[in-house]
């Protein structure tokens, strides 16, 4: 009530300020008002808040509140719960009769107190509601005619708006982001650049259009969420955010779902600003170093790096900035073999860039000489944004007759597992050897049972028993072998069921499984028996797993 009365009207630039700061807590309180108010009758509602006409009166006079998002439609709310549908006494009739008058005037969409306004509307040849949203519309085009002119005229000072007069419009602007009419000046002002040593436009401004953006309130053209997030980096960082807080929930999100939920959030599309793919890149790092490499982050970088590598391609035929710009600490060599597409290859010449990678990153990795390209966790990070290349390896070892290329051997073992030193990841390149021996074997095997598989995934090389990472590592060798086998597919779900017997196994076949349809889908591959078989346990392991 005393903020209430020091707001007045806002009349005054101090309260215009002060109001502005506390709308979205206001908007919260009078929500947490209905949330109470509705649960009583109009009679214990009076009763237990005497004051709580007096409240909303006060609130239904201040324009910036009843402009601010959804203040105006929960006060209505509020309004509703205190009219009594059968009034038994005059007091009831009265008070029903207060509350309409304010509800009237909370609906009434314009008022005109002065004869004059009512005679130059006539005048015009328009009623009052027709006349004040044009008048609104006129209004709004004519200051983002005024704010491009600027921007044009540059140091042409005579024609210039003065950043006090843009200042004081991202001020106004604050309590109204949401309303369609306003949207064109939101957007000129996010794309204004002015000359200034200083940005403008308030702080409050941007976090206020970001909020509605992230909260599909506003629609905004690309072109001003990359200005948005350039000229205001907590908005960036509040909408990465946001994104991972849809990304990695309880239940598990698949990549179909993941791609949707990245492209709708238009920050792989924002990333071409290598800005902004720089600090989105840095967060994600964050990430994955806080879950210690958790499945899902994974997924996220490389579903990101998909659409952001699309969003470049349809953006830059020709390229505004080279790759460098965007991972600054990786040989270019490396990234370009990186993002060469594996559907532009033959399925047959597949081995060729995974050796050049592989042998590009072992000697990063083991040689010191290239420390300018980072550590083996900084070789590993780029590594997963284009983490199809590992998939495609683990694939080739299972379905080649060959004896097993040591670069793909190298290549898997350093994906699973980079903290490992050289003698940790030869003895996993063994160990992962010595299963594709077993597995190239059961190929051939006119007769193929599950436990002849699993007992070719048991045995260990070394007395002691296999670290998880490269246990895990082997689980993918076997599903790619149930998927591709001619005998695989018979067994495949014995053979799955005693592979998952946990919820956590069960979770990280569901993974491997999605990650495999979603690649075969993206390298139109022709496989349909082997693309059912995927489907088919993929929907079954949904319906068995509580993690799932």
């Amino acid at each position: 009530m005393q903020k209430l009365s020091v707001w007045d009207q806002a009349s005054t630039l101090e309260t215009q300020q002060d109001t502005c700061l506390h709308l979205p807590r206001f908007q919260e309180f009078l929500r947490q008002v209905y949330e109470v108010l509705k649960e009583m009758d109009s009679n214990t509602i009076i009763e237990r808040f005497p004051t709580i006409g007096q409240l909303l009166a006060k609130t239904c006079w201040n324009p910036f509140i009843l402009a601010f998002d959804e203040s105006q439609k929960i006060l209505i709310w509020c309004l509703c719960c205190l009219i009594n549908k059968e009034p038994q006494n005059s007091e009831e009739s009265k008070l029903n009769s207060w509350t309409r008058g304010l509800l009237s005037h909370i609906l009434s969409a314009f008022r005109f107190d002065t004869k004059e306004v009512g005679l130059f509307t006539q005048g015009l040849g328009f009623a009052p509601a027709d006349y004040c949203p044009g008048l609104l519309k006129n209004m709004v085009l004519s200051l983002v005619s005024e704010l491009r002119e600027n921007h044009l005229n540059g140091f042409n000072t005579q024609r210039r708006m003065v950043p006090e007069k843009i200042r004081f419009l991202s001020r106004v602007c604050i309590p109204l982001v949401t309303l369609p009419d306003i949207e064109p000046l939101v957007e000129a002002l996010l794309i204004y650049h002015g000359h200034e040593p200083q940005e403008v436009l308030w702080p409050e401004f941007f976090d206020a259009v970001n909020e509605a953006f992230l909260l599909k309130k506003i629609s905004l053209p690309i072109s001003a969420v990359v200005c948005l997030w350039l000229r205001h980096l907590p908005s960036l960082e509040k909408a990465t955010l946001h994104l991972f807080d849809k990304l990695i929930s309880s239940q598990r999100n698949f990549l179909r779902r993941i791609e949707c939920f990245l492209k709708d959030s238009l920050l792989p599309e924002a990333a071409c600003h290598p800005a902004i793919f720089r600090i989105v890149d840095e967060m994600f790092r964050y990430a994955l170093l806080e879950t210690d490499g958790a499945p899902e982050v994974l997924a996220a970088i490389q579903v990101f790096t998909r659409c952001f590598v699309e969003a470049l391609e349809k953006k830059n035929k020709q390229l505004k900035f080279t790759f460098k710009t965007y991972f600054p600490y990786a040989s270019p060599s490396l990234v370009m073999m990186l993002l060469q597409h594996p559907k532009e290859i033959p399925q047959e010449l597949w081995h060729q860039p995974l050796k050049h990678i592989s042998e590009m990153l072992r000697e990063m990795v083991e040689d010191q000489t290239h420390g300018s390209y980072g550590g083996p966790f900084e070789c590993w990070f780029l590594f997963v944004h284009f983490g199809g290349w590992a998939d495609i390896a683990a694939e080739q070892l299972v379905m080649s007759e060959a004896e097993p290329p040591e670069a793909l051997l190298w290549l898997l073992a350093f994906s699973y597992s980079p903290r490992d030193r050289s003698l940790q990841r030869a003895q996993t390149m063994t160990e992962v050897k010595a299963v594709l021996g077993h597995l190239k074997k059961l190929f051939r095997s006119p007769t193929l049972s599950a436990k002849d598989l699993q007992a070719a995934a048991a045995e260990s090389q070394a007395r002691d028993p296999r670290p998880p990472l490269c246990q895990k590592l082997i689980r993918r060798l076997i599903l790619n072998f149930l998927l591709w086998a001619p005998g695989g597919h018979v067994i495949a779900r014995e053979v799955i069921t005693l592979m998952a017997p946990t919820d956590e196994l069960t979770h990280e076949m569901t993974g491997l499984l999605d990650q495999t349809l979603y690649r075969w889908d993206h390298l139109c591959m022709e496989a349909p028996k082997s693309r059912k078989l995927a489907r088919e346990l993929l929907e079954e392991l949904c319906l068995a797993g509580t993690a799932c």
